[in-house]
This record gives structure tokens, C-alpha cells and sequence, in this order.
């Protein structure tokens, strides 16, 4: 086989089937390549697309996500998407041009250097050598699947597509799959544990990733204590758990502090401090940081701090098959305030705001379903009121907070499931970044429903001038005399301005067989009242 060949075998044989990507005639060796092989070649509107549909397909498929670009403009666009791969915990093979050995340290057109370009949002980054293929592709898949996962860029130096690849045998690719803490640490943590009066668990994207959901809800039931997440963390345990407490950070946190606040101890589960640091909400208070590297935390105003570093999983199983202890919760408060939580959410009864779509999309949408969103005002509702009752059917993201996210991330999801039924959920700010993926959905023939909350502003932004009592012009998109579209780039927009025609048309989308544009002409008003509080 020829390198080409060599690496679409090897994605196939480690379960990657697509890549995203813009070709260049650089590709053109990989892509019949592929057209011979198992694994489809998806064209994208923008590079940055790519990195996205890569990251959401790595988080689905539980293999990398591939993705790839050329030369200069090409790898710094797909550097934005490879952003959310990295901060976002995903792993994903991202593949770029680059000039020959021969032209290495000349000046080239479009050439910039890549490793250097690529080195601080990648775990590891190298250039593809034909003798050394199958080692160079092993070891990539090995560093970007294990913890935390993250995306590695490996060079295409031109002309080696073409030139045949070392057929070697190698071993097979190692995922390094962390082992428990050690025995000390484990009745270390048991014994602190058993001390506290009100601890509280936090689950971050760490316990998403590693399916440890089960075991904090049998933890949570055995002990009587509450559960909060994260935003990345949302399906590890339902909404409708007893425990459930709700999500930092997000639209009435202030509620949420209500519970988290009272806790003397804090067990941390998979949090990652991407979302949030311990310090911008956490009391001071003992910590028990479950994790597979030690907590990032500030020592000096944290003091009592036990890492438990390991697969959480031995550690949550020894917290389960303890006797219970006895703590000071009250359980019925803190079902009181769950309820408070999720009826300050319902729309009234006259009114089209954010709180109506999210209740109309949640009611239209099944349980197995998924909810894309982009960055802005509509993700803080999201984080707080959308009941996600399974792992990975709310994808957002939250480490690296990059607006253009939901619309790649639908068609990433679509392509990893393409049985399920999958939404969008974008602000008409996030969709303007996006817009020229419609034709990607269009040409794959993707029922996918795309909803633009239409509002006009950068909302989020227009919020915290408000704040500081100083608007300015600089958060307008567009005026609302602007003509409403009846498709773009071929898929049909159906505009609505009210909850019962917002219903129907939900109704009508997931049963046609394209993609569709729902844009919700929405009254903002209500974000005010539900974002802009205390986080404490």
C-alpha cells in the first residue's frame, strides 16, 4: 500500500469512517484512496466546521474523530474547531498539508509552520514519514484517546501520499485506561468522608466521559446527599433524580448556591476546572477530588485538599459499599428548590421567549434525541432547564466556549447517529458564523431542525452592557425591518412568532426528510430576569 492507502486502512481499522475536511490537490491521493476504501470523505463550508464534527463524532463514537485542512488559511481556520477538541476533552486526528522535506525552512506559498501553529491546542503534534506510518498513527490514536482525551495533529508532507508505506507489524494501538487510586488514598478519602455533616458531589465532563453516572447515583441514594453538575456533565445522573441539585453557572445559579453553599465538603468527581475553577464558586471547605490528575486549586485558600487520583470508578465504589452516614440534609428542601428551579423556566402562557422554544423542542424531541447548542444567552437557559435524561444527548461547549459551535456540532452528531433525531439550537448570531453549512446538511440529505433564535443582538453581550448601564450599537446584527429568507443555500426556512405555530412547525420538521430552518422571532426579555443574578 501507498501511505494514502496505509492511513485510510488504518482509520477504518481503529473504527473512524469519515473525515471532515476542504481538500486541496495535495489530498487528492487520500481522497481516492478513501473513494477505494471504508471510509467517507465529508466536504465541509469551513475548515473550523471540521474540527467541530470531529470533536462531536469522538465524543459519540467513543473512536477519533478525523478531520483535515491545508496549507496556511486551512490550518488556521481548522484551528478553531481543533480549540473545542482540545479544551473540550475529545479525541481527534487532525491532518494538515504541508510543504515537502525538500522545502522545509524555505519561503512557499501559503506555507507557515505547523508544529509550531498547532503545538498549544494539540496533546502532541509530528509530521507523517513513510517509513514510520503505522508507529506514527498507532502512537497518535494511543495520545489522543487517553486521559484527558484530546485532539493530535499529524503533518502531510507533500508528495508522500503516494509513496509506499512501511507494512511492518506493529502493536496494536494502546489506550491507556487509568487504574484505581491506591489502597492508603481510598480509606483515607472513606474515612474523611465520614466525618462530613453535608457533603455534596460535583460531577464534571470527566464523569460523563467515563460513564461513572451509575455509580454517583447509588453513592448519592445510599448517602441521602445532593448531586451538582456541570454543564458538560449533563446526563450523568437524570433531573428527575432525588439527588439532582442542578448545574453551576448557568441561569439561576444563585438558586443553585442555595444548596452547594451549605455543603462542609466537596467531592469532586471528574471535574474539570476547564468549565469552571473550584475557587469561583466552591466554599472553603475540605475536598475530595476524584479525578485522574489532582485538582487544580489554589493551596493557600483551600488547605484541606485529599487527590484521590485515579479511575474515579474504584473511588466512587468505595464510597458505595460503605454503611450509610448519617448527614444534615434536607431532602425535602432540596426537592422543593429542584421544583422552584424548573418552574421558573415555564413560559406564560401569551408569551414566544427562549423558555418557550426550549419547552416546545423538549416536548417534540424524543428522550434518545439530540439537542446541539451554540454560545450565547440561550446556552446559560439551556445549562439549567433542559432535562437531559441520557449521556451525550445535550452537546455544548463549555471549555472552549466557541460561538459557531451547534450548527457543525448537529451535522457531526447526525453523521455518528444518523437514526437519531437531532436539533439545533442557535442564536442568530452563532448561525451567521455557520450559515454556509446548510448547503453540507442539504447536500447530505440530513433531517436535521435547525432553530435560529432570531432576537436580532449579540444577546449575551447586550445583557452585560445592560448591566454596566452603558448599550452601545456594537451588539446590533441586523434591523427587524430585514426581509425574512424563504430558504438558504437550499433549505427551507419556516419563520414563527408564537408558541402554537412554533409547535407545529416542530411537528412538521422532524417528518421531512432534508434538513429545515425553524427562526423563532423570540422576545428576549425574559433572559434578563433568569441570567443576569448572583452566581452566589
Amino acid at each position: 500500500m501507498n501511505v494514502a492507502e496505509h492511513l485510510v486502512e488504518f482509520l477504518h481499522r481503529n473504527g473512524t469512517e469519515h473525515l471532515f475536511g476542504v481538500p486541496s490537490g495535495d489530498l487528492l491521493p487520500y481522497m481516492e484512496a478513501m473513494e477505494r476504501g471504508k471510509v467517507e470523505f465529508v466536504l465541509v463550508s469551513n475548515e473550523a466546521s471540521a474540527g467541530f464534527m470531529a470533536t462531536v463524532y469522538g465524543w459519540l463514537k467513543k473512536v477519533p474523530g478525523a478531520c483535515y485542512a491545508t496549507l496556511g488559511p486551512g490550518a488556521t481556520n481548522l484551528t478553531t474547531g481543533l480549540g473545542s477538541a482540545m479544551l473540550d476533552r475529545s479525541p481527534v486526528l487532525a491532518f494538515t498539508s504541508e510543504p515537502g522535506n525538500s522545502m522545509l525552512g524555505r519561503t512557499t506559498q501559503m506555507a507557515v509552520d505547523h508544529q509550531m501553529l498547532m503545538r498549544p491546542l494539540t496533546k502532541w503534534t509530528t509530521r507523517l514519514d513513510p517509513a514510520r506510518t503505522e508507529e506514527i498513527l498507532s502512537k497518535a490514536v494511543s495520545i489522543a484517546t487517553s486521559e484527558y482525551p484530546g485532539p493530535v495533529h499529524i503533518g502531510l508532507p507533500g508528495g508522500v501520499g503516494e509513496m509506499q508505506a512501511t507494512t511492518a507489524d506493529i502493536d496494536a494501538v494502546k489506550r491507556v485506561i487509568p487504574g484505581g487510586a491506591d489502597d492508603a488514598a481510598l480509606e483515607d478519602m472513606k474515612r474523611r468522608f465520614a466525618q462530613a455533616d453535608q457533603p455534596l458531589i460535583v460531577a464534571g465532563m470527566g464523569a460523563l466521559r467515563l460513564g461513572l453516572g451509575p455509580l454517583i447515583s447509588r453513592v448519592a441514594e445510599l448517602h441521602s446527599i445532593p448531586v451538582v453538575l456541570t454543564p458538560m456533565a449533563k446526563g450523568v445522573i437524570d433531573e428527575e433524580h432525588p439527588s439532582y441539585a442542578g448545574v453551576l453557572f448557568h441561569a439561576l445559579s444563585d438558586r443553585v448556591a442555595e444548596t452547594h453553599q451549605k455543603a462542609d465538603m466537596i467531592i469532586g468527581v471528574g471535574y474539570d476546572p476547564v468549565e469552571f475553577n473550584y475557587e469561583q464558586w466552591m466554599p472553603e471547605v475540605p475536598l475530595l477530588d476524584l479525578d485522574t490528575v489532582p485538582a487544580d486549586i489554589d493551596p493557600l485558600r483551600y488547605t484541606e485538599v485529599l487527590n484521590v487520583v485515579g479511575h474515579p470508578g474504584a473511588a466512587l465504589l468505595a464510597l458505595s459499599t460503605m454503611d450509610p452516614i448519617h448527614t444534615g440534609w434536607d431532602m425535602q428542601a432540596l426537592s422543593k428548590r429542584r421544583e422552584d428551579i424548573f418552574a421558573a423556566f415555564t413560559p406564560k402562557e401569551e408569551s414566544f421567549g427562549p423558555a418557550a422554544v426550549l419547552e416546545g423542542l423538549r416536548a417534540a424531541l424524543p428522550v434518545n434525541g439530540i439537542m446541539t447548542c451554540d454560545v450565547g444567552s440561550h446556552t446559560h437557559l439551556i445549562g439549567q432547564a433542559w432535562k437531559t435524561h441520557l449521556p451525550y444527548r445535550q452537546l455544548m461547549t463549555n471549555g472552549w466556549s466557541s460561538m459557531g459551535f451547534g450548527v457543525p456540532a448537529a451535522i457531526g452528531a447526525k453523521i455518528a447517529e444518523p437514526n437519531t433525531p437531532v436539533a439545533c439550537i442557535t442564536g442568530d448570531g452563532g448561525f451567521l458564523m455557520m450559515a454556509g453549512e446548510m448547503a453540507t446538511a442539504r447536500r447530505l440529505g440530513m433531517n436535521i431542525v435547525f432553530i435560529v433564535l432570531a432576537d436580532q443582538n449579540l444577546q449575551l453581550i447586550r445583557l452585560k452592557q445592560e448591566k454596566r448601564g452603558k448599550k452601545t450599537n456594537g451588539t446590533i446584527l441586523n434591523s427587524s425591518e430585514q426581509p425574512v429568507a424563504n430558504s438558504v443555500f437550499g433549505v427551507p426556512v419556516v419563520s414563527v412568532d408564537n408558541q402554537k405555530r412554533f409547535r407545529e412547525a416542530l411537528e412538521q420538521a422532524f417528518k421531512t426528510s432534508g434538513p429545515i430552518i425553524i427562526e423563532a422571532r423570540i422576545n428576549p426579555s425574559e433572559y434578563k430576569s433568569l441570567i443576569l443574578r448572583k452566581h452566589r
